[in-house]
């Protein structure tokens, strides 16, 4: 959302628009590979050693550990202009933290695919990008409108799970849910006290068409297949996804919904 000079982020804070010397710290993955297709690599000085796309470009720009661990000593020596945050991904503690020596924090929270939009808008924007913005946000609409003309999508129940040891899922109420929601598959339980619960996979095994294992944040590989396949009949179909196209938000988010329009297409039929 836009102002004037200003841009005003997911918080409500205010942003005046950069100048050209504007020195990025990128706590947030997909935001970092969002910067770069803006053309902004060069302006970004600090990142999470989860930052891994672009492959070639992010190997240069100097790590300040993960998404929750971040080397703050490491970030004020370089000394940014800007943080990019995001509220699910880093917490509220570093945000007041770096807050006594970085001017801008600019805090993210996109819930749904269509706030891609808005999101190429608040950096496009902030950082003087707006016409690469303006295209990319054509290119969402495009493959948006190729996923919306795809018929049949019959309604399927879907467990996506995220993690083993515990087993988590996601709920409604995620990015991830409102993603698959676009194709008719929604997520189980709809709701529940956390958006990513731990949840006991016999409790779901009469309540689903199909159960997605996530590539990340667990790294879900073919052997994990038959141990979830034990809990579920022949009748649920159970697969590997790639979660960077499911959940990362920002120019990723394109790809991503061609990949889930070729999800659609290429699953195996199940009956609800």
């Amino acid at each position: 959302m836009t102002s004037g000079e200003f841009v005003i982020d997911a918080q409500g804070t205010r942003h005046p628009v950069a100048g050209g010397d504007a020195r990025i710290v990128s706590l947030v993955p997909s935001l970092t590979e969002l910067l770069c297709t803006l053309g902004l690599a060069e302006q970004i000085v600090g990142r999470t050693g989860f930052c891994i796309h672009p492959q070639d470009i992010v190997r240069g720009i100097r790590k300040l550990g993960g998404t929750k661990d971040v080397d703050v000593a490491g970030l004020r020596e370089l000394a940014p202009t800007h943080v990019i945050l995001n509220i699910d991904e880093n917490r509220r503690e570093l945000s007041e933290e770096l807050a006594d020596f970085v001017d801008h924090i600019v805090v993210t929270h996109p819930l749904a695919p269509d706030d891609n939009v808005a999101l190429y808008e608040l950096f496009g924007t902030l950082f003087q990008r707006r016409e690469t913005a303006r295209n990319l946000i054509a290119q969402y609409r495009a493959a948006r409108e190729c996923l919306a003309n795809i018929e049949p999508k019959p309604r399927q129940r879907v467990l996506y799970l995220i993690w083993r040891d515990p087993w988590m899922t996601v709920t409604g109420a995620t990015y991830i849910a409102q993603m698959l929601e676009l194709i008719n598959w929604h997520t189980v339980p709809a709701t529940a006290p956390s958006r990513y619960p731990a949840i006991e996979l016999e409790t779901y095994s009469s309540e689903v068409d199909r159960v997605l294992l996530s590539s990340e944040p667990y790294a879900f590989r073919e052997k994990h297949l038959a141990e979830v396949r034990a809990h579920f009949g022949p009748d649920v179909d159970v697969a590997l996804v790639d979660g960077e196209m499911l959940s990362w938000y920002g120019s990723r988010a394109i790809a991503g919904l061609d990949y889930l329009a070729n999800l659609c297409r290429t699953a195996k039929q199940v009956v609800a």
